[in-house]
């Protein structure tokens, strides 16, 4: 009886050494909460896009200032891919305690919404011992704007440079001109082909480069652009759409198109 309760005991004794391990392991994989590093403008779970100003400060521990920065930060998402980083630079005496810093911290759309703000200290030193990593839960929001992207349409015919806006939603972004380009060459939804719209573009057209210098928009594709097609009145409605999609864009008032940086003998009927 009493080998019996022995053996009860340590297969108790088993259970809870194992639950024990594996609860530290667990615990090493966690990233701590934030410890001597401060957020201003940025909450656990607050919903962020790109670019995203983060202001803070340093407290103390670890977290010292070393040549004008107190470390740097990364968003990482859910996967642990580092969709970004930044230094956070100091914007006060970075030899004294606290230390403000700030950072712009700039990255492409995540695959999903929730991510880390994850902090890291500056260690020049090296040392395993001092570094620093804290984490801040937060989301990822999806600003969008709304862009023309403009379509033929049937009844029109007569004219070939006529052509006529459909809204579309994009992503927001900086080059919010390629981003309606990319629209346009998608051509018109199954709905608006039902209400008469059509395009003269090729769907399998590339954007090579677009650039915006003194007004002028310079947009170069592939040649995918020019396969195909025939008839004078089908290379103005090309020309007349992109045109028109770029034209809306305050900082265009010219466009110059090409194909594979060929301006000469392109869109011919």
């Amino acid at each position: 009886m009493t080998k019996k309760y022995i053996t009860i005991g340590l297969i108790i004794l088993l259970i809870m050494a194992f639950v024990g391990i594996f609860y530290l392991i667990n615990q090493e994989k966690e990233i701590p909460a934030l410890k001597n590093i401060e957020i201003y403008n940025i909450t656990s779970g607050q919903a962020i896009s790109s670019p995203l100003t983060i202001k803070g400060r340093v407290t103390g521990g670890h977290w010292t200032g070393f040549e004008g920065q107190v470390g740097t930060v990364e968003l990482v998402g859910s996967d642990g891919e580092r969709l970004g980083l930044a230094i956070l630079n100091a914007t006060s005496d970075w030899m004294k305690m606290p230390t403000n810093f700030d950072a712009i911290l700039s990255f492409e759309a995540p695959k999903d919404s929730d991510l880390f703000l994850v902090f890291h200290n500056e260690n020049p030193s090296g040392m395993p011992d001092k570094e620093e990593v804290m984490s801040l839960p937060v989301k990822f929001l999806e600003e969008t704007s709304i862009v023309k992207v403009y379509f033929s349409k049937q009844g029109n015919e007569e004219d070939c440079t006529a052509v006529f806006p459909i809204e579309r939603k994009v992503i927001k972004t900086e080059a919010i001109a390629r981003a309606a380009i990319e629209e346009l060459i998608k051509g018109p939804t199954d709905e608006e082909k039902n209400s008469g719209y059509f395009s003269g573009i090729n769907q399998n057209s590339k954007i090579n480069k677009l650039t915006i210098i003194n007004g002028t928009a310079m947009i170069d594709f592939n040649e995918a652009l020019e396969e195909g097609i025939g008839g004078s009145c089908r290379v103005a409605e090309i020309r007349k759409q992109i045109t028109e999609t770029l034209m809306q864009f305050s900082s265009v008032k010219k466009v110059v198109i090409s194909i594979d940086g060929r301006t000469e003998d392109i869109l011919q009927p």
